[in-house]
């Protein structure tokens, strides 16, 4: 009998555990894969590669530690109940191996994943002024939305709980991994993402708002002060164009702040050099382009002009014919 570990007990039931209580007598075990926990005349009997004792003098104090209530000395069992974890997750907190019938251990492919239902849209650069009206427009629609932040707090008191803020490196593999998981499509208010985190598998459309024509327009002290934002531009659509993902680069105006929703548009090639556009109706674009995801890309130019826009689906049907045209 060995005394187990207080730490990785509370550590196995925070990852893995479904604490529940039922009454003194026998209990039935769920139809399921799972591990048992056993409070028993005052010691905890838990099945972990053989049977491991709790003293009763620690019972409160392991109570304390859990976040669970005291128990009353007249209840005489605990069941803990979880489903099995993965293989990783079972060799660090030290579960047995999973058996077949015949007492063989399974095999497992550490590489195989539960499959996800990708329904979250990713807002990269979620402290910016678009990001945040990019944001906004997300939650009115509903929509489940994941941001990348800069400043977690503040995007946490800005939105509440109906945004997934998330704050990192994008560079690093695990986080990256970790803030693509469930995502269906990502925006991109902003350059640099694309061309800086390499690999976006399982994503279904990138929407990437880009400045490039007017970067490309730009002259003397401007041009040199926008140097660098043109090059992460061209990455960016160079990038994304060869990624094999399906792509929407919306190539605005000069980005400006007057109120949206005032204007009409125009969608003439050369446009996004001269003119300009709201950045509430940049913001509006991306959102809109979320449900017209192209076969294999979309690159249009888009600035405040004199034509009204009441079914952005057939807008965007258009431009996807006009562009197909364009390449025959």
């Amino acid at each position: 009998m060995l005394e187990i570990d207080r730490r990785c007990l509370r550590a196995y039931l925070i990852v893995l555990g479904l604490v529940f209580f039922v009454p003194t007598g026998d209990f039935v075990l769920p139809h399921l894969s799972c591990n048992l926990l056993v409070l028993c005349q005052g010691c905890i009997l838990f099945s972990f590669n053989g049977i491991v004792t709790y003293p009763h003098k620690k019972r409160d104090k392991l109570c304390a530690d859990l976040a669970m209530p005291t128990l009353p000395h007249h209840l005489s069992c605990v069941c803990m109940c979880s489903f099995a974890g993965g293989p990783k997750l079972r060799k660090w907190y030290g579960a047995p191996d999973l058996l077949q019938k015949d007492g063989s251990i399974v095999e497992e492919d550490d590489s195989a994943e539960v499959e996800e239902v990708r329904d979250a849209v990713l807002v990269t650069d979620g402290d910016s002024e678009i990001g945040q009206m990019i944001i906004l427009s997300l939650i009115v629609k509903r929509t489940r939305t994941k941001a990348l932040v800069k400043d977690k707090r503040a995007s946490m008191e800005a939105f509440g709980t109906y945004v997934e803020s998330m704050s990192g490196d994008a560079n690093d593999k695990p986080f990256l991994k970790k803030a693509l998981r469930d995502v269906r499509a990502i925006i991109c208010p902003n350059e640099g993402f694309v061309s800086t985190v390499g690999s976006l598998k399982g994503v279904q459309h990138v929407i990437l708002l880009s400045q490039l024509s007017v970067y490309d327009n730009s002259s003397g002290i401007q041009a040199l002060m926008k140097s660098n934002a043109r090059k992460l531009a061209e990455l960016d659509e160079s990038m994304l164009m060869a990624s094999g993902i399906p792509y929407t680069i919306i190539r605005a105006g000069l980005l400006q702040s007057t109120p949206g929703g005032k204007q009409g548009f125009s969608f003439e090639q050369g446009s996004a050099a001269v003119g300009s556009l709201s950045k509430e109706d940049a913001a509006f674009i991306c959102v809109e382009a979320l449900d017209a995801v192209p076969q294999k890309g979309l690159v249009f130019e888009v600035v405040n002009g004199e034509d009204k826009v009441s079914d952005w689906k057939k807008c965007f049907s258009l431009l996807m014919e006009k562009a197909e045209q364009q390449l025959q």
